[in-house]
């Protein structure tokens, strides 16, 4: 190659001067020839001292941690519940003589099904809405126990928030209004009232 060129552009009487640059062409081309392959290396270190960083950041990474359990206090609130604050009703209270026939007992807004079978006998029941800010029942005899659930109906129709809160509950409180369980129930908006179904006699109250 570097002959054909000395022959293309040197002239016979020229030979001295052209072989000198040729000489320095040469020269050139090996400057260009190891600049590349220095900008070559130079890019494959910056390449590879990327890589190294991005994985070194990605093993630096935090990994995200669990969140904090619930307090207890947290806990008792999700599982007991929450009393529903209502306008308050008036006392009131109603007895029914109800036997192994069954019966119904309204009692104010509220309403308690004996079914047949669920007692042995006549048993004097009173029912009474006790007042304030909670729809509260209490019913006696206390702790009558039924061989078959009895079926307590209680309105919150004078809840003026409960359409914004949770499904409601029938709630087995102490007399202090501290719930004790809530039952199964059954949330009907429409007219609003909740159904739950008991085993024995106790005070209760609508939660969510």
């Amino acid at each position: 190659m570097y002959r054909q060129d000395f022959g293309r552009y040197c002239s016979p009487l020229r030979h001295l001067a052209c072989f000198h640059n040729l000489n320095r062409l040469n020269i050139i081309r090996l400057k260009l020839r190891g600049e590349m392959r220095t900008s070559t290396m130079r890019f494959r270190t910056i390449l590879v001292a990327g890589i190294v960083f991005g994985l070194a950041a990605c093993a630096a990474e935090v990994i995200p941690t669990a969140p904090a359990p619930p307090s207890s206090s947290l806990l008792g609130t999700l599982l007991n519940g929450t009393l529903l604050r209502c306008n308050a009703l008036p006392y009131s209270s109603s007895t029914a003589v109800i036997g192994a026939g069954g019966g119904t007992l309204q009692v104010g807004p509220h309403r308690l099904v004996v079914p047949a079978g669920a007692l042995p006998g006549d048993v004097s029941i009173t029912g009474e809405v006790i007042s304030g800010t909670v729809n509260s029942v209490r019913f006696s005899p206390d702790g009558l126990q039924f061989g078959t659930q009895a079926v307590l109906t209680m309105s919150y129709a004078n809840c003026p928030l409960a359409g914004l809160l949770p499904l409601k509950k029938v709630a087995y409180t102490d007399e202090g209004l501290s719930i004790l369980s809530v039952l199964r129930s059954i949330d009907n908006l429409g007219s609003r009232e909740v159904t739950a179904r008991l085993d024995h006699f106790s005070r209760y109250a609508v939660s969510y």
